[in-house]
């Protein structure tokens, strides 16, 4: 790298390196296609010859764009980094954001104090815009987000953020189809440990397993439901429980794998075997479904392509200048039947 001063390169070196104007460069660094290709190329030439870095603070003011995105997640740590949910859907959210060559911002929003950091920090001026995971009822901030004009795209239906854009699976017609599946098999005494009932995502599964109830004629009883949060410790605490309430159970749908494999660990303690005593059904099918023993009945929800389809909405928006109408997306789940059930 070499230029007249030793420094970092400038603007006007590159374009008297190219043979074009000051103006051509900076159309060319920030992307305008308001230049020949030739030009591109002999431009590009210039600025690796010259190693020459564009002031990204100077891009923004110019664009009105950071280049970057932040994704919120309202969970504690050690659920964000240790269950398969979220690294499927955050997997997917980064091959698109890499794509588009943007910058992927990761941000908690557990204690008050994270939350009002983000609260400063989300405006225009940092993010272009903002996918959001894990939103409970008492969450504030999609609404304070959305009053300063950001783009957001939550994962989930939004519950009580009416006229926001979301990508959602079908949490319902996945937990009916579980259900459907264990009374099929002749299961009398079907148990739910249910999601958070905070979370529109824990309703709708709860809401899932009495529509099958009711569709094959039977009376659901709240002696047969425990809520959990979705974690392993959660699933296994309910089914102590559930078993302590209702020793007739013969079949458990619970609300995610965790929860479900929480479950076995306690149905193994009791003496109970799966299937024989008590199926079991889970719902994610995330890496542990098949390695389980045994391998867990499981609804499949596609994690990967939730975070890739939430990334292209949030570019979408961003593109529009924020003036797209709010889009609705639902992917389909579906029930993979393995040895649990």
């Amino acid at each position: 790298m070499s230029n007249s001063t030793g420094g970092q390169p400038t603007l006007e070196e590159v374009a008297a390196r190219a043979g074009v104007g000051r103006g051509t460069v900076s159309r060319v660094v920030n992307g305008s296609p308001q230049v020949s290709e030739r030009t591109r190329v002999r431009v590009m030439r210039a600025v690796d010859e010259l190693g020459y870095v564009p002031n990204m603070a100077a891009r923004a003011l110019v664009t009105r764009r950071t280049g970057a995105i932040a994704l919120v997640i309202s969970e504690p740590e050690e659920r964000i980094f240790g269950e398969p949910f979220f690294a499927g859907v955050v997997r997917g959210i980064t091959t698109v954001v890499g794509d588009a060559s943007r910058q992927l911002v990761l941000a908690l929003a557990q204690t008050r104090e994270q939350v009002d950091r983000l609260d400063t920090y989300l405006t225009p001026q940092h993010v272009d815009g903002v996918l959001m995971l894990s939103a409970h009822d008492s969450d504030t901030l999609p609404s304070r987000i959305q009053g300063r004009g950001l783009p957001i795209v939550l994962c989930g239906r939004p519950g009580q953020f009416a006229g926001m854009s979301y990508v959602d699976v079908d949490n319902t017609g996945g937990a009916r189809d579980a259900v459907t599946h264990l009374v099929s098999g002749g299961r009398g005494a079907v148990a739910l440990i249910a999601g958070p009932q905070d979370m529109i995502a824990g309703r709708d599964r709860l809401d899932g397993y009495r529509d099958a109830l009711r569709a094959a004629g039977r009376e659901v009883e709240d002696s047969l439901v425990e809520v959990g949060d979705f974690s392993e410790a959660s699933g296994a605490a309910a089914m102590r429980t559930l078993l302590d309430r209702r020793p007739d159970i013969d079949a458990v749908f619970a609300a995610s794998d965790l929860m479900a494999l929480g479950a076995l660990r306690v149905l193994r303690e009791a003496g109970l075997k799966v299937p024989t005593d008590v199926a079991l059904v889970g719902f994610d099918d995330g890496p542990l479904a098949a390695v389980s023993d045994p391998p867990l009945t499981t609804v499949h929800q596609p994690m990967e392509q939730l975070g890739r389809e939430m990334a292209t909405m949030l570019l979408a928006q961003i593109s529009s200048g924020g003036v797209a109408a709010p889009e609705h997306l639902v992917l389909d789940a579906s029930l993979v039947e393995r040895a649990s059930s």
